[in-house]
């Protein structure tokens, strides 16, 4: 059963109704009923087939604000690239040596990985455990490339990855309840922008059939998107 408080929040959203991204920002903060700063994500469900190469949705974004959140970055990098990811303040850095400690310790204590283009046959090695996490390099977000200096920078300063998962529904963090409300705004728009201009040619139809932000423990509020 929900507790008081959360009930409480839930009755302040009207179901039926489709909020502004003012709006919905400002009942999510009014709606925090914990004492931890709670994240705020969105969730979009997108009219795509994600089976279908041709209607996948993915690419990154650069949040104005940030998401708020430390964000642990591994590197696979050799040379003079690793030495550039550590001074960039990469939180771990190696190449045969992390992905040894991948598959031998399970480690996967970092939330983003980037890697230069000559070690992704090796990384291609561990394509299994971090591919389910959603932390495989990819070189349509970035994070295979020979400036990983520049990667690991953009991905400090707030830039977010989003994709369709196999339901065709899109998650992305886009700051937390402490944030200015202003702050939330122009995350969420600059977030609604990016996935609405990436919508695939092949997808017909309605794009975003359904909308909501919400923070970690609080109820989600349905936004309104026009696409």
């Amino acid at each position: 059963m929900p507790g008081k408080k959360l009930k409480a929040a839930a009755e302040k959203i009207d179901k039926t109704k489709s909020y502004t991204v003012a709006e919905a920002v400002s009942l999510v903060k009014s709606s925090s009923t914990v004492k931890f700063n709670e994240s705020v994500d969105l969730v979009m469900r997108l009219g795509v087939d994600p089976r279908k190469a041709d209607q996948l949705v993915r690419g990154t974004v650069a949040l104005p604000h940030g998401t708020g959140k430390t964000v642990r970055i591994a590197v696979f990098a050799q040379g003079e690239a690793a030495e550039a990811a550590r001074t960039a303040g990469a939180d771990f850095v190696g190449a045969n040596d992390l992905v040894e400690r991948i598959q031998k310790e399970n480690f996967l204590d970092f939330d983003a990985a980037i890697a230069t283009p000559d070690l992704m046959p090796l990384v291609g090695r561990i394509g299994k455990v971090l591919g389910p996490r959603g932390l495989m390099p990819n070189p349509k977000t970035g994070t295979v490339t020979p400036d990983v200096a520049k990667a690991v920078a953009e991905i400090r300063a707030g830039k977010v990855e989003y994709r369709v998962d196999k339901a065709g529904n899109v998650h992305v963090p886009v700051g937390r309840v402490q944030f200015d409300a202003e702050q939330l705004e122009a995350n969420l728009h600059t977030v609604i922008d990016a996935v609405k201009h990436a919508k695939p040619s092949a997808a017909k139809g309605k794009y975003v059939k359904s909308a909501s932000v919400s923070s970690t423990m609080g109820p989600g509020v349905p936004l309104s998107i026009d696409a």
